[in-house]
């Protein structure tokens, strides 16, 4: 029997629920409800003990966040995560509430693929020996960005410990070939298909004009520096997450030693994708 998870930001929902894209209780119990019909054994994956030993897939039941939370939440438990979109855009998702019956006949019969997503490795020096950060792990991007309104953030840049650039701006993101289409995107840098290899660098209202996006290889070591001359603290944010470290600490990028399995269907592709949710063509 296939052993399907469902997963739901903890504390997030009501038996009316709200406007964040979560689905609500009676939601929750008409999709157990379904599974059960289908021939399908479902359990809820609790955010406090994130355990998916045993099964087949986890539904991630939300919007973007909801799967990016889920993300950091399994870490390198190897199971493919499927994502329910209650939210708008819901790029990272695959179905929706109205064709959840397709869905799961597609699963059960095999009529789908997998995509290794890329993660990035982050760890960070800190200038201050009481701040512990330990290795954590990104789908979509990392960013530096100033406190506030302070002055502009003057970032460091290196690769494999070979000086690139000092980045004065609002901040600068590192995105992965999935967070290419979030905040990067947004910021003017460029969309990589999820296969590409690559890593974007993108600044966020670059103070010059020739302070341009980069692509580099996802092999490269990365490193950004806030420089403390003109600031006393940024803010580091990786996926949704975020905290507030001195400047001056050295943030340490490179490629995970493991990826995320996202499943698309069999009538669902990465150009799809873009074409019907960023209205390509339209």
């Amino acid at each position: 029997m296939m052993k399907i998870g469902l997963y739901r930001r903890r504390g997030s929902a009501s038996a009316q629920g709200d406007s964040t894209g979560i689905p609500t209780d009676a939601q929750v119990d008409e999709l157990l409800a379904m599974l059960r019909r289908n021939g399908v054994e479902p359990s809820i994956v609790d955010d406090r003990l994130p355990s998916t030993e045993g099964l087949d897939f986890v539904l991630s039941l939300g919007g973007d966040g909801t799967l990016l939370s889920l993300v950091h939440l399994m870490q390198r438990q190897d199971v493919p995560i499927v994502g329910i979109n209650y939210g708008h855009l819901g790029f990272l998702t695959t179905g929706s509430p109205a064709n959840l019956d397709t869905l799961v006949s597609d699963l059960i019969e095999g009529r789908f693929t997998i995509e290794d997503r890329t993660l990035l490795r982050v760890e960070v020096e800190p200038t201050e020996s009481t701040l512990k950060t330990e290795p954590t792990f990104v789908l979509n991007e990392v960013y530096v960005h100033r406190k506030g309104h302070s002055s502009l953030l003057h970032t460091d840049l290196f690769i494999e410990d070979d000086y690139v650039a000092t980045y004065k701006a609002d901040g600068l993101i590192v995105a992965t070939p999935t967070g290419s289409t979030a905040y990067s995107l947004s910021c003017g840098g460029p969309i990589l298909t999820p296969t590409s290899g690559c890593f974007v660098i993108t600044p966020v209202a670059a103070h010059t004009l020739t302070l341009r996006p980069i692509i580099v290889p996802d092999s490269a070591r990365l490193r950004l520096v806030p420089r403390p001359s003109r600031q006393a603290y940024f803010r580091l944010g990786m996926d949704s997450r975020s905290l507030t470290l001195p400047t001056g600490s050295h943030v340490h990028l490179q490629r995970a030693g493991f990826t995320i399995k996202l499943v698309r269907l069999h009538h669902q592709s990465f150009y799809t994708a873009i074409h019907d949710k960023l209205s390509w063509g339209r």
